[in-house]
């Protein structure tokens, strides 16, 4: 039994890793699909990254299902199943989260309207540096040589794309467009930075014990939320007045238009769920290791399909970003050798969620 369970577990692995480099890589490239061939609707892009949470259903059903089995099967007693693990306090503190994630998601969208996927995805690089930040004043995380190292690449490297942002701007768009794109994907790595020690200091203080299903429950609640807050804008924006109008003038077609929209749809939904799966396999960083790894991906495949041009800047600042992140990990990854040496319990190391199968 025990060698079956460390199988499906390698087989979720995979599938997770999977999704998760779907996701990220198909989800920038399809919204800068919408933008190129004129899609304008900030709003309706900020939704998409969290509009397909109802997909979460399909897995909550299945867990609920398993989850009754197992308790009829183990118990002579009719024992009733809870549908909902999570208690109110930890729905209120999520649903706050999820806001902020909606927030995040339309600076996101602003960014991609006015930059090229390349340059855009090395600015979310210094994500990375903001969570190391935000995760000093709230979890107590301790910096190292290795982390300042990776905060002033990482930000050195993001400043460099902004001197030379004129031979970077995409036809259309203004100086001051491009600037703007530049500062607001900078302010959503920003926000995403501290979004991520947020939910880890709600994990560490919950008294609940963290589990899949829990985990899934605490996704659907961060992306209703989300999706509410991009709902609201389109709705004071008028946006939703204006789609089947945007949708027939769109340069792929009417068609293609609405899969554009499926598919980010879709796509967003992938990232997360993957991201859930890599987390529960092996740990959130793990999964932000995998993201790091397609960083170049989404820039090679940018440069293909969209035809964008990489300059010299732009490779210097891929390589400060690369330096960067491996000195941060290679920095994480002593650390946790060092507490594996101490017998220090997992529970206790930092940027990892210890996750119970339920």
């Amino acid at each position: 039994m025990a060698e079956k369970d460390r199988t499906m577990k390698r087989i979720l692995l995979i599938l997770s890793c999977i999704l998760l480099s779907v996701g990220s890589s198909g989800g920038q490239l399809l919204v800068r699909l919408y933008f190129l061939h004129g899609g304008h609707r900030l709003w309706l892009c900020s939704l998409l990254q969290s509009g397909g949470f109802p997909i979460i259903l399909l897995p909550l059903t299945i867990s609920y299902i398993r989850r009754r089995r197992q308790i009829s099967t183990t118990t002579s007693q009719t024992t009733k199943t809870k549908i909902v693990l999570m208690k109110p306090p930890l729905f209120l503190a999520f649903a706050v989260i999820g806001s902020l994630i909606g927030l995040d998601s339309y600076l996101f969208a602003y960014g991609s309207s006015r930059l090229p996927v390349s340059t855009s995805s090395l600015i979310l690089a210094t994500q990375l540096a903001f969570n190391a930040v935000f995760a000093f004043f709230l979890v107590n995380q301790k910096f190292t040589p290795y982390s300042i190292n990776a905060v002033v690449l990482l930000t050195f490297g993001a400043g460099l794309l902004a001197l030379h942002s004129s031979s970077d701007r995409p036809e259309g768009v203004s100086t001051k467009q491009y600037v703007m794109g530049l500062v607001l994907t900078l302010m959503a790595s920003a926000l995403f930075g501290i979004i991520l020690p947020l939910t880890e200091m709600v994990y560490k203080k919950t008294k609940e014990v963290i589990n899949y299903t829990l985990v899934l429950e605490i996704q659907l609640v961060m992306c209703l939320f989300a999706a509410l807050f991009s709902a609201t804008g389109m709705i004071i924006n008028k946006d939703y007045k204006v789609i089947s109008r945007e949708a027939k003038e769109f340069e792929l077609g009417e068609a293609i238009y609405y899969v554009v929209l499926t598919g980010s749809l879709i796509l967003s939904q992938c990232y997360i769920l993957g991201s859930i799966g890599v987390i529960f396999c092996a740990s959130s960083l793990f999964s932000a290791i995998i993201i790091t790894v397609l960083l170049p991906i989404t820039q090679v495949l940018a440069v293909i399909f969209y035809k964008e041009s990489f300059q010299v800047e732009k490779g210097i600042a891929l390589v400060l970003s690369l330096w960067g992140f491996t000195s941060y990990f290679y920095g994480e990854f002593k650390q946790a050798k060092k507490i594996e040496r101490k017998h220090i319990p997992e529970t206790e190391l930092p940027q990892a969620l210890t996750i119970h199968s339920p």
